[in-house]
Order: structure tokens, then sequence, then C-alpha cells
């Protein structure tokens, strides 16, 4: 794969010294070890003994602590004598530049290693498989280098609603970065800049995302966070509301008075649901679960409302659940906790604030604050091809919404989220930074009339701007899937995650196939080809037990306990749902031959 751009293939060379030192491309770079030796290597070629198969990268091995691409597997200095001969210094000098001759190539290695020197010490580099991507980004095979891997070998994730691949847009973006911005975005000089630009771009981008304003998101490290910071923030919050104007704010204990309220629902993720188990659990604060409707899955609008109480500070239902796939009523909950307000104030009682968990919906419908109204958006990079790094959408951020920080430190994010800010992974996470990287590439290289296509768009950017044809897509491909299951086991299949009239996530699809045995992970292990889950990812140890948010949504105790969810992605084919089904068919098969 391919992760660099053309705006980068003609450097100067190296100076001497540098650990690492930056070689006349990032697709071909030279290290220093700490012996004094210079590895020079590039994706495609071998300075020394031939050249590899195509789609291959190299791997080295050589002085430990050496820093290199991401297919660098470790570093071994070899000794002396299993050394090869290789060429001068001279005759290597220069070996990064595309275009410069190369050395005779001495006797060939042992088969599947490299070769390469300069100066007097040389290492041994073994080749590694890259794969290359199809145009939807899936990976392929390299011709020539790898057999192709039959229907029954081949694995097929769709688990999509756990993790999603890194697009390569993103990637490259992120590389560029690493290389470019590496300075502290808190300094002043030109590196520091370059950070501090790719920054506030992302931000930018991650708020056309949402419809929201660049200054309302703070950067976390992933939803977790996000969600614990709301949780936090609403505390503090109505701790102070409690206080006399100069008082200390401290934790108020049973004795001293109302504690905060939270409202929410019975099929939240666990980073909602455990902190405010824990807040109870220390009498600081208290929360009504509201059961969801075993009708539709949904949290109903009308039973939000009436657990509301005086010292309800929050409500936060999640926008879409990672199980089911069902859409809940967040904008009529929003319309109706506002108008609640209104009465609320005229009676001297704080205002409720509405928070929403969005990581499963972004990039799989559209997503806009104005629409949902709500105070705050929990956004996770992972779940639409972005690094695992997430944001937090504050309305109106420390003016119309407070907000207080769990962590104190040097005071970036504005003091709402301080530390050192991951320049790679926001940059990865936000804006398609071409006219800015254009800029800061042309400061050490030849600029271009003409930057790469793909660093056009990347995470944030490319759900912007493709989010309704990936939606139509991932629709077809659901659909299509559950067509095939009702084909194959006919009555046997339960669709559990499909609602009347309810809106769900047009890629997931929850399942079982009832029966005897069939317990969903017993299913998946006995599965060749399929790669998904029972449920959410992170209750994945929890053996045969039925899913908690199934028993909630009202499926029978031994109908979810065989329940499977498979979600699929932006790239998945029906060719490829056909082969999934076909391999549950087989996986069932075998099971009930054994018993």
């Amino acid at each position: 794969m391919a992760l660099l751009s053309r705006s980068l293939l003609s450097r100067e060379a190296p100076r001497p010294g540098l650990l690492p030192a930056r070689a006349a491309s990032l697709e071909a770079r030279t290290w220093a070890p700490p012996n004094g030796a210079a590895v020079t290597a590039s994706r495609g070629e071998r300075r020394c003994g031939g050249s590899p198969r195509p789609g291959e990268a190299t791997a080295f091995s050589g002085s430990g602590g050496v820093r290199g691409p991401a297919h660098i597997r470790h570093l071994t200095p070899i000794s002396q004598s299993a050394r090869p001969p290789c060429p001068s210094p001279s005759a290597t000098r220069g070996l990064a530049s595309t275009d410069a001759p190369r050395p005779a190539a001495p006797p060939s290695p042992a088969p599947g290693a490299l070769v390469c020197a300069s100066g007097s010490a040389c290492c041994w580099m073994e080749t590694v498989p890259t794969p290359r991507r199809a145009a939807r980004g899936r990976a392929m095979s390299p011709p020539g280098c790898l057999r192709e891997k039959s229907p029954q070998e081949r694995k097929i994730y769709m688990d999509y609603n756990a993790t999603t691949p890194l697009e390569p847009e993103v990637i490259q973006v992120m590389t560029e970065a690493m290389w470019e911005a590496w300075g502290n975005p808190s300094s002043p000089y030109t590196a520091g800049k370059k950070a501090k630009d790719i920054i506030n771009a992302a931000r930018e981008s991650l708020a056309n995302m949402i419809g929201g304003k660049p200054e309302d998101i703070v950067f976390t490290s992933g939803g977790t966070e996000s969600n614990n910071l709301v949780i936090h923030s609403m505390v503090k919050c109505f701790q102070e509301s409690q206080t006399p104007p100069g008082a200390v704010v401290e934790q108020h204990s049973p004795e001293e008075g109302a504690r905060p309220h939270f409202v929410t629902c019975t099929v939240e993720h666990d980073s909602i649901r455990l902190p405010l188990e824990h807040l109870v659990e220390g009498q600081v604060a208290e929360v009504t679960f509201v059961p969801v409707s075993q009708v539709n899955g949904q949290a109903e609008v009308d039973d939000i409302l009436a657990a509301v109480r005086p010292t309800t500070c929050l409500v936060t239902i999640m926008l879409a659940n990672n199980e089911t796939g069902v859409v809940m009523p967040v904008p009529e909950i929003s319309q109706r906790i506002k108008a609640l307000n209104q009465r609320r104030a005229a009676s001297g009682l704080p205002r409720i604030l509405v928070h929403t968990d969005a990581a499963q919906a972004l990039g799989k419908r559209r997503v806009d604050v104005e629409d949902l109204g709500v105070d705050f958006l929990t956004i996770v990079g992972h779940k639409f091809y972005g690094p695992r790094i997430g944001a937090l959408y504050v309305r109106g951020l420390g003016k119309l919404t407070p907000l207080h920080p769990m962590l104190f430190g040097g005071g970036q994010e504005r003091n709402f989220r301080p530390g050192t800010e991951n320049t790679p992974m926001i940059a990865g996470l936000g804006k398609g930074l071409t006219e800015l990287l254009r800029s800061l590439l042309s400061q050490t290289c030849d600029p271009l009339s003409q930057p790469p296509e793909y660093l056009e768009l990347q995470a944030a950017e490319m759900v912007t701007e493709n989010c309704e044809a990936y939606e139509a897509h991932m629709r077809d491909i659901r659909d299509y899937l559950e067509e095939r299951l009702q084909a194959e086991f006919g009555k046997r299949i339960h669709l559990n995650s499909r609602f009347p009239g309810v809106e769900r996530l047009p890629n997931t699809c929850n399942f079982s196939i009832q029966g005897h045995q069939l317990q969903g992970y017993v299913v998946l292990a006995q599965c060749r080809t399929l790669l998904a889950s029972v449920g959410a990812s992170c209750h994945s140890d929890q053996g045969d037990r039925p899913s908690p948010v199934l028993l909630s949504c009202g499926i029978p105790f031994d109908v979810a306990r065989n329940a499977l969810r498979l979600s699929v992605g932006r790239s998945t084919t029906r060719a490829e749902v056909d082969l999934v089904v076909q391999d549950l068919k087989q996986a069932v098969a075998r099971l009930e031959g054994q018993a």
C-alpha cells in the first residue's frame, strides 16, 4: 500500500549523524544505527541482492532502537562473519534518489533475505508482503507474491460496529503529519505552528461533519473519555449550583442535601452505564435507567420525561444502539426537554442538558447537532474509518454549556482537556489537509501544481462528502444479507433488530438461528470464513449469557442466546454475503451433525 504522496519523492540526501536521518523520499529512507552503519531501504527495491517481488516492502534487522516504517519488525545486529560483501560508501551514496544508479549486486543471500549496506557495516532485511488495496480499500494479495486463498480459507470481516480499518487516505494524512508536523503544537516556532494549524483544520472539518462550530469541539482520547467527561462535568455543575457564592465546592455527602439526578436507558454503552452506576454506589448521584420499549427497541420520549425530577441535570440517550442498530428519538427528546426547561426556569429549577453518544451513527447516517438539538455529542473516530481517538461536541462551550475538566495540566484544548495534543491522530480524524500540507511541504520540497487525490479527503471529511452513498450501499448489502439468511434458514431465522416502523442503522443485522446447541459464540467458533461477534465487543467474554440489550428489547432468552451481530461496511459486497451465508450454513450443519 503506497502511503506516501508523490510530493515527497524528491528530497536532498540526508545529513549525516541524524537518527533517524531523512532520506530523499518517504519511500526510501536511511537510518543511522548507533554503530555508525547506515541502512537504506526502499519499498519494492533491493539495495543489494536483486529485486523483491511486486507489492513487497522491506523489514530490517539491525541495531536495536532504530525507528523505521510500519513494516519494521525488529533490529538486531548481525555478526561480521555473517555479513555478505557490500559496496563501498561511495557506491551507495545517493541511493535514496529514485534515478540514482545502483551498485553491482553482491552474491545473493539466503532466500527471502535482503542485504543493504553503506559504509563498513550492513544488515539483513527480510521481505514482508504489503497488501494492495482494491478500489474500495479492501486488502488484496499481491500478484506473484502470495497465492490466492481459496473461498474456504478466505476471511470476511463483518464486525464494522466493533471497529473499522483505517482508510488509506487517513493513513496518508497521518503519515504526513508524523513527518512534517512533529512539533509541539504549543511551541511558537515553525514545527509547532504546523502542528497547531493541522489541529485547527481538523477541528473545523469535524465540526462541519456534525453541523457544529469548530470552537465547540474538544479532542479526547476516545468515546469512553468523552462520555465520562460529560457525566463528570454535570456532577460538578450541579454541585456548584447547590453551593452558596464564595463557598468552596466539595463533594456532597448524602446528609448535605440533594444529589444530581441522571436519566438514561437500559441499552446504553458501558461507558455511560458504568460511570453512572459508580456514582450511585458512591452516593454521589442518583440515576434512573428507563427500559426501552419491547415493541420498537427505543427509549420512549414519554418514559424519559416521566423520569425527570427537580434535581435532574442530564438526560443521556445514545443516538443508535450498537447491537440492534435501532435509532433513538433524540430530536424529540431534545425538543421536549427544551420546553420543559422553560417551565423549570420559571420555578427556579436548574436547566436539564441533553447528551447523545453518536459513536455508532457517525459515518452510517446523517448526524447534525442542530437537528438533534443536543448540548453534548460524543464522536469516536475508529467507528468511521478513522484513528482511535475521539472528540466531544459541547454547544456554546464554556458559555452556554459548562464543561469541567477531569484532568489538569498544561492548558491544551483551552484547559478543558490538557495534555500535549496527538497531532497525527487528530489529523487522521479531522480534515483532509490538502492546502495546508501543500504549503508546509513546499518548505521542504518542490511544490506541486496538483496535490494527490487521496490527500483531498480523510475520516471526517470523507463522511461529510460521501455519507449518503455510504448509507445507500450499506443498506443494500444489509437487506441482501437478511434476504439470503431467510432464504437459507427459513423460519429458523429470527431477525432481532427488525422492529416495524423503526429506523435502524443501515449496516446492522442482529439475528438468531434457532436450534439446540446453536448459541451465537458456538456458531462463530465453527465458521471458517466469517469474522463477526455476538454483540458488543466489550461483552465478548460473556460466553453463552444472552445480551442484556436483546433481553431489554423483549427478545426471548433462548433466542437471544443464539444471537449473532453482523455489521457490514463501505466495501462489503453481495458476493461476500453469499460466502458468509454459506459459511454459516455449513457451521450449523457441522454442529447439528455432532449433536
